[in-house]
């Protein structure tokens, strides 16, 4: 298979604005991790009062960084590959999902804004955090519309890559229908588990445009590191197709069991666990692609596939650890979605001189990659063993309650490697930034 090229036009365009979104929703991600890697490290959560602001810079860093961030990249991959038709929708959406990004960045400094730590998607219950999600929510919807409308390939089986992305589309629209489906039958109550279940189905789903879209980006940065795929198109195509058939459950489980309900919950754990071993095969070819590129000289989007598939490696055994509500929980997401990060972040890379941007060059780009991933693995292990004696999830200060020594050093690691994850984070944006400064040409 060839290397993926970006047609100029509104394919390039598109996807240059919707980068740009992500990009600043990682900017303001990045500056509220600082805060929340400083509430939970020994020593420095004693002499920094940040307990009381560190639930709500929690639900806002996790919503920037997951949910904007992703949706935003996914984005870039659907205008990158989808032909240039309906520009209308796509430049609405943008425009729209940008709006409601502004809305919630700012939300937190306006009165009431009382965190929810719920899953998925955390809120603030606050009017105007709730206008942003639906601002928000209205713009990815028409860039996901216009997905499923371009992104179909002519000829199926012989573009896996657009393939694969317009099965992360059909993803990402039942992820919102389940949301809206969510919303209107689940009866409102005043208790906080009321948004657990709320994005509870569709925050599944979203797990499926994820992986696949990072599975997407992988054979990307294959072929553009020049290596030939280990599978034919033909293959690659079907693979693609099998990693997404548990998707046919998400509407039989709406049409069957209440939302909401126990049941509803418990298939939906069930579809996490049971579903994404379909994408085994698929997850194997990245492993092969892989290890094809052991003798390509460095490169920033080597760097990035290498650290990717470890990230994602681990986080899917953690994912099978789990046992209660204690971090083991956040080391299973955090490698899984950092895995997702990483794989966007090769391709990002890859994409700069495509969409008109500088080439990105030099030793700080190859490394970059190992630095924020290498923080994250520290940061992953460290919550991984803590978790091991019990440490509960989503608190901070003095609510961790250290009693043995193991927890002490175990979260001690989490706080290193998350302050070195977060200066990885910060070269990437430099890098991008520095690219993206320079004279558009496409």
């Amino acid at each position: 298979m060839q290397a993926v090229t970006v047609p100029s036009g509104t394919p390039a365009a598109l996807a240059r604005a919707w980068l740009w979104l992500g990009m600043m929703a990682l900017i303001g991600s990045g500056l509220l991790a600082i805060v929340l890697v400083l509430a939970r490290t020994p020593g420095i959560q004693d002499v920094l009062p940040l307990r009381d602001f560190f639930r709500a810079a929690l639900v806002v860093h996790v919503d920037l960084s997951v949910v904007v961030w992703f949706m935003a990249f996914a984005a870039v991959i659907w205008s990158a590959v989808g032909g240039a038709g309906l520009a209308w929708m796509g430049w609405s959406g943008f425009w729209v999902a940008a709006l409601g990004t502004l809305v919630m960045t700012v939300s937190p400094f306006f009165p009431g804004a009382e965190p929810i730590l719920n899953n998925y998607v955390p809120v603030l219950e606050q009017p105007l955090f709730f206008a942003s999600l639906w601002i928000c929510g209205a713009g990815f919807s028409l860039a996901v519309l216009r997905a499923l409308l371009t992104t179909w390939p002519r000829r199926v089986f012989d573009e896996p890559l657009r393939l694969g992305a317009f099965f992360g589309a059909v993803a990402a629209f039942l992820a919102l229908a389940a949301f809206l489906w969510s919303w209107w039958a689940v009866p409102r109550i005043e208790e906080k588990i009321y948004y657990e279940v709320l994005f509870w189905g569709g925050g599944h789903v979203l797990q499926f445009q994820h992986a696949i879209l990072m599975v997407v980006a992988w054979l990307w940065l294959a072929t553009h590191l020049g290596k030939p795929l280990v599978a034919s198109p033909r293959a690659l195509a079907v693979l693609f197709l099998v990693a997404s058939l548990p998707l046919l459950a998400v509407p039989l489980i709406y049409l069957t069991v209440p939302p909401g309900s126990l049941p509803h919950m418990e298939l939906f754990a069930k579809l996490m666990k049971w579903g994404h071993p379909y994408m085994g095969p698929l997850i194997l070819m990245g492993a092969v692609s892989l290890w094809g590129l052991r003798r390509v000289p460095a490169d920033p989007a080597k760097s990035a596939f290498v650290t990717s598939f470890a990230l994602f490696a681990l986080g899917g055994v953690l994912g099978y650890m789990i046992q209660g509500a204690d971090v083991v929980v956040p080391a299973h997401y955090h490698g899984s979605t950092v895995g997702v990060t990483l794989a966007f972040m090769g391709l990002a890379y890859v994409l700069l001189p495509m969409l008109g941007f500088a080439k990105v060059e030099g030793r700080m780009a190859v490394w970059q990659p190992y630095v924020y991933g290498g923080g994250q693995l520290i940061h992953v292990v460290g919550l991984a063993w803590s978790g091991g004696y019990g440490m509960q999830r989503k608190m901070a200060g003095a609510d961790q309650a250290f009693v043995y020594l193991e927890q002490k050093i175990s979260m001690g690691m989490m706080g290193l490697g998350g302050l070195i994850a977060v200066i990885g984070g910060l070269m990437f944006v430099v890098i991008c930034l520095k690219a993206m400064s320079g004279r558009k040409t496409g």
